[in-house]
């Protein structure tokens, strides 16, 4: 089995951003990819200098063109396991007996899934007029009936920021959550605030999203609906190799992506859930430079290992101008 330098698992942002830093670098990258990106539903990306408005599906496939440009290889398919391979490596096994693959280091990129209301229709409309990133989407709906569902403990926050791109937003809530000074503080602000339990969405003809009916009938108008949604890593890989996962549940890598696990390295929302589309692309690309550097020392060590005892520079030249 081919052993390869580095085997990246997820094809995002920050997974081809790794892979095209170390293919440039004349490493040899596989990149394994299960083809669920979490921002499929999206038909846009903002926030990416110099490509906002670009749909997310278009920049992941400019970069695997970029990646195979430089040598690359872009697999699609699902990792079930990394296991240890006794020589230092690593062995990538793949779904429906698929090939393993054999490498020196691995880069997890697999991102998080987002853990929604279980209200009907709301994960169908995930994307559309369901929102959750006021800084990817709050422009596009500026200044229309904005609606914030409290789906975790810090909504009320989260609600203030969403307050920016309107001045119609109404702050949907369980009733005896708000504190006094969230209640103070919206109020403040001039949020609406609605306390009851959502029953369903509220749907015109036309197939846009209207309001939230309340299980006592009554409904809150907004024409889009932002849910902070709870964040869940993808990192059963990294945890089934004994990353060290923090108190709030997240693996913890260094400021260059290193995990706890030698050779192992995470970038991107898999450990980051805040990282946006350039964050996690540029989180890739530190995790690369940090991990070929660490190739380099390990290039190092094999050919002072295999370097003939008592041969000078001078003598090795002349040995190769004669050859």
């Amino acid at each position: 089995m081919q052993r390869h330098d580095v085997v990246i698992i997820g094809a995002g942002a920050a997974g081809l951003s790794a892979a095209l830093v170390l293919t440039r670098a004349r490493r040899d990258v596989v990149v394994l990819d299960s083809g669920s990106p979490r921002n499929g539903p999206a038909a846009h990306m903002h926030g990416f200098l110099s490509r906002d408005g670009m749909p997310a599906a278009e920049l992941l496939a400019a970069g695997r063109a970029e990646v195979r440009s430089y040598g690359g290889l872009i697999v699609d398919g699902l990792v079930t396991d990394i296991n240890a391979d006794g020589k230092g490596g690593f062995r990538v096994a793949q779904a429906d007996g698929r090939p393993a693959f054999s490498t020196r280091h691995v880069v997890v990129t697999t991102g998080l899934r987002d853990e929604l209301p279980d209200i009907p229709g709301l994960r169908e409309r995930w994307a559309r007029d369901v929102l959750h990133c006021p800084y990817c989407h709050g422009h596009e709906v500026r200044d229309r009936r904005l609606a914030v569902l409290a789906a975790t403990p810090d909504a009320a926050r989260y609600a203030q920021i969403v307050r920016q791109w309107t001045d119609d937003l109404t702050y949907v809530v369980a009733p005896g959550v708000l504190t006094p000074d969230e209640r103070t503080a919206l109020r403040a602000r001039r949020i609406g605030i609605v306390e009851g339990p959502v029953e369903q969405l509220v749907v015109d003809g036309e197939d846009h999203l209207r309001g939230l009916q309340l299980d006592d009938g009554c409904v809150v108008a907004c024409d889009a609906l932002f849910v902070p949604p709870r964040f869940v890593a993808n990192d059963t890989l990294l945890t089934g190799l004994g990353a060290t996962v923090a108190h709030r549940g997240w693996v913890v890598v260094d400021g260059a992506g290193r995990t706890s696990v030698p050779r192992v390295w995470a970038a991107g929302n898999v450990v980051d859930p805040r990282a946006q589309v350039i964050t996690a692309a540029g989180a890739g690309s530190a995790t690369a430079i940090a991990l070929n550097a660490d190739l380099v020392d390990d290039d190092i060590r094999t050919a002072v290992a295999a370097f003939p005892p008592h041969t000078s520079l001078t003598t090795e030249r002349r040995t190769k101008e004669t050859a």
